[in-house]
């Protein structure tokens, strides 16, 4: 299969149609103020909900996994960085992936109405993979898979062509609550249920303002995102390293000390992070973290 050439692990596909049970969840979620910030959440919510308003005519919803689990890690005693952003912005790397795979379709089937997508517009990644069967969502919301546990990103094409549709799988966390028991924040105030403006990644990436005070000595010396909910996911015992060359990190980033990340300058910045993910948060969001990480201990290691 082309998908498993292009190093997709897993690949589902679902119905495109209108995600009905999903639609109140959402809305509440939203009336919750779960998102924070996060305005651009609020838009498009009919889109969001139907695949067919962002690709007309829309027939399957083709849901794929990219692995982006580390061989290396960071030094255990400095500032911590997702493992996700370890290498180059994955909204480029897969995105390649993804019309490549839409060439071999329209080789071999022909012109195909259609679009990809990484992360990007109003797709609900997460409730077609479920769908897809490729997974399902676990305590912590995010997809869980049997065979690699969560450390990859999710990736659709939406198209029109009428394909065999797959089915869900059973969900598999049974009474296990070790995400949320290790949620520093409480970001994760029930089963399934997420409030994503009390979540780590979202203090350290979406908010532009001043970090709040109450959480102070809640980071867990996370600069750039969280993985804490996914490390202890007994899942992801069965994470293997992934095999993306533009997923490696610069080994300088692995090694930086607590005092060089503090010292860090916006040129060196831009030169190791040039085509990362850390890039969203740019200079001056990142060394606001680390300030308020950093508090009044003594940083240098």
């Amino acid at each position: 299969m082309k998908a498993l050439e292009l190093g997709f692990s897993f690949c589902g596909i679902s119905k495109a149609e209108f995600l009905e049970e999903e639609a109140p969840r959402l809305e509440d979620w939203l009336k919750r103020s779960y998102h924070g910030e996060m305005s651009y959440l609020e838009r498009n919510f009919d889109k969001r909900l139907d695949p067919t308003l962002l690709v007309p005519g829309a027939k399957s919803v083709v849901s794929l996994i990219y692995n982006y689990y580390p061989a290396k890690e960071q030094r255990a005693d400095t500032f911590k960085v997702a493992k996700y952003a370890y290498g180059e912005d994955y909204h480029f790397v897969v995105r390649d992936k993804l019309r490549a795979l839409m060439e071999t379709i329209y080789e071999k089937i022909g012109m195909v109405s259609g679009r990809v997508f990484v992360d990007s517009a109003p797709v609900m990644e997460r409730a077609w993979a479920k769908r897809s069967g490729i997974g399902w969502i676990g305590k912590n919301s995010l997809l869980l898979n049997r065979e690699m546990g969560s450390f990859f990103f999710l990736a659709e094409l939406v198209i029109d062509l009428s394909l065999d549709y797959d089915s869900p799988v059973k969900d598999y966390c049974g009474t296990c609550t070790a995400c949320m028991d290790a949620c520093p924040t409480d970001a994760i105030p029930a089963p399934y249920e997420v409030n994503g403006s009390k979540c780590i990644s979202y203090f350290t990436i979406e908010l532009k303002d001043q970090l709040p005070g109450n959480m102070k000595g809640k980071f867990d010396d996370w600069i750039f995102g969280c993985d804490i909910c996914q490390e202890v996911c007994p899942w992801n015992r069965f994470s293997k390293p992934h095999q993306e060359p533009r997923f490696e990190p610069d080994d300088s980033m692995l090694r930086t000390s607590k005092r060089e990340w503090k010292e860090m300058t916006e040129e060196v910045f831009d030169i190791v992070f040039k085509k990362s993910p850390l890039q969203r948060s740019r200079y001056a969001g990142l060394m606001r973290n680390i300030d308020f990480v950093a508090g009044d201990k003594e940083a240098a290691k």
